[in-house]
């Protein structure tokens, strides 16, 4: 059947449609702040032969795009070769494994089959954080893991709704093995809710449009996004292109991590080649698989983000070179650092060998952590357990066009910081401080973004804190003459002494009593360009808004500020970038 193309636009945003109202369906009845105020979640429309990503959530985290597609073809073929029980009308199936299309334990697969007529037409499907899944320590990043066991509870696909009724047992089960098991319904409740709204919406749309012009309509756009990207990788020259990015260590072994990456473009396709990559690891900075694709997927969605959202938009990629690295994590590998942390660092690969090829359209690293924060103990004031999850944004690169974003989400997310009201109202905390982290955005002559700066105090009780984050020994790569950006620094204060942990962002367990406080600085942004050709009135703005010191603004740009009131001195700055371009 032919479509013309106002029906097709229509069908598309409809399918768009259905998502994003799952999405906001997900975060609106959650009941954990990580759900409902940072939207660490996302749902997405998949095809039923294969799991082939028809749609996602706008507001979804961008990670997700690969890795739910994965899961989800893992469970078609499992259910296909009897590993797991065929589905009926009103089953909903829940997954974590990470080996299994995952990404780390706390990130909690929902799949339901779409009927139409008897048989199934589509998958709907989503996937939220959960603030714990059991394991060594409350939230799940154990920075010091050495096998998956120690990260939680691992879910293979099992029906967790049968015909629409909760299965009490396997709920049981999954309650018996993670903290605060009590405020888990709210979560589940929500993450179906969320599938039933898609499952009413989607059935509107087919009813009104026709089961066979919706599919044509999917098949269509599928093709029209293969032949879109392939159009877009016609702007880049022919060639290979590389370069490297280092995770700061594994949280066991306390040497750096490289990702290797050649990027071949030949014709109307691209080849990731992760050849040379660090093996696997000790510690948790292993990647799965479907989350080193996902990592790819997204960081071309940054580059190209006009594509449209499917299956198709994939298919001129090769990616190869991750067996026997740490890109391919095989159980028993640990892996919770790999979606928030070794994903980031993939994309800035990714990024790094593609600016010269595309100058226009790549930026210079971003911050390139969730900042993962993880506080666990007992509130005596309320008489329960908690566990606070905490993510937190940092700088954007620079790019051709304007200065990189401060304080902008990561990069494979979307998702937000909760409200520090929320997070003192929800948890016995209070915060000291919160604002961006002065200096680190990378100069250039478009400078990087800046990254937050904020200091958490525990009120009462005892608590035990574990961070999992990146970028404390390596700064987020400049590009084109560009510096890089300032560095990640957490500090604990405790005790009344102060130390820095061992793994620089990387520690768990620390033990917290009420008065004992953790002051987390994320990274800046890459820079873009030379700093020297920085226009000196934008260098004096920062300065004059705190954002870089006068001494900074000499040394990084070149510029000398001097005088009452202070201004630049145009002489002195010319004479001192020219001594400056010398060397």
């Amino acid at each position: 059947m032919s479509l013309n193309p106002i029906t097709l636009t229509v069908i598309q945003a409809g399918l768009q449609q259905v998502c994003d109202e799952m999405d906001l369906a997900f975060s609106r009845a959650a009941f954990s702040p990580v759900i409902a105020e940072a939207n660490d979640r996302s749902d997405g429309i998949y095809a039923a032969s294969d799991g082939a990503l028809i749609a996602q959530g706008s507001a979804g985290l961008p990670v997700f795009v690969g890795t739910m597609q994965y899961s989800t073809r893992t469970i078609i073929e499992m259910i296909a070769a009897g590993d797991v029980a065929e589905p009926s009308p009103g089953d909903i199936y829940i997954v974590n494994d990470p080996y299994l299309g995952g990404t780390h334990l706390m990130d909690v697969r929902f799949a339901k089959p779409f009927y139409r007529d008897g048989e199934i037409y589509c998958w709907l499907s989503n996937t939220g954080h959960w603030p714990d899944t059991g394991g060594a320590v409350p939230g799940g990043f154990s920075a010091s893991a050495t096998a998956v066991e120690q990260e939680g509870l691992r879910l293979p696909p099992v029906k967790l709704f049968k015909q629409g009724t909760l299965d009490k047992e396997i709920f049981s089960i999954i309650k018996s093995n993670i903290r605060v098991s009590d405020q888990r319904i709210g979560d589940v409740q929500a993450q179906a809710a969320a599938l039933y709204v898609g499952e009413t919406r989607l059935t509107a749309l087919l009813d009104r449009y026709g089961d066979q012009s919706v599919s044509d309509a999917i098949e269509e756009l599928s093709r029209r996004a293969t032949r879109q990207m392939q159009d877009c990788l016609q702007d880049i020259p022919d060639g290979t292109y590389v370069a490297k990015a280092f995770v700061d260590s594994d949280g066991v072994v306390n040497k750096p991590l490289t990702i290797d990456l050649s990027v071949v473009k030949f014709g109307s396709n691209l080849v990731f080649d992760f050849s040379g990559s660090s093996p696997p690891c000790l510690g948790p900075m292993n990647s799965v698989r479907a989350t080193t694709y996902s990592a790819v997927y997204l960081a071309m969605r940054h580059i190209f983000p006009h594509v449209p959202m499917n299956a198709g938009a994939f298919e001129p990629f090769d990616i190869t070179g991750i067996e026997n690295t740490f890109l391919d994590a095989q159980y028993p590998r640990p892996v919770s650092g790999c979606a928030a942390e070794v994903s980031q660092r993939i994309a800035e690969a990714v990024f790094a060998a593609l600016v010269k090829a595309l100058p226009d359209k790549v930026t210079a690293a971003p911050a390139g952590t969730s900042g993962n924060f993880a506080l666990g103990g007992f509130d005596p004031d309320r008489d329960r357990d908690y566990v606070m999850y905490q993510i937190s944004g940092g700088g954007y690169g620079g790019n051709a066009r304007h200065d990189g974003l401060s304080n902008g989400c990561s990069t494979i997310g979307i998702s937000k910081a909760p409200p520090i009201e929320i997070m003192e109202q929800a948890y016995p905390v209070l915060y000291h401080h919160y604002a961006l982290h002065k200096g680190t955005g990378g100069a250039g002559k478009h400078r990087g973004g800046f990254g937050l700066d904020y200091e958490v105090e525990l009120r009462r009780g005892q608590a035990k804190a574990s961070f999992v984050m990146d970028h404390g020994r390596f700064g987020p790569q400049g590009a084109l003459d560009g510096a890089d950006g300032g560095l990640n620094k957490v500090t604990v204060h405790r005790g009344g002494a102060a130390y820095t942990p061992e793994h620089l962002s990387k520690e768990q367990d620390i033990p917290l009593c009420a008065g004992d406080r953790v002051h987390v600085q994320t990274p800046g942004g890459g820079g873009y360009g030379s700093p020297l050709d920085r226009k000196p009135d934008l260098v004096f703005e920062d300065v004059r808004l705190g954002r870089y010191s006068e001494q900074q603004a000499k040394n990084l740009f070149g510029v000398v500020i001097a005088g009452t009131p202070p201004n630049v001195d145009t002489d002195a700055t010319q004479l001192l970038r020219a001594k400056m371009r010398a060397i």
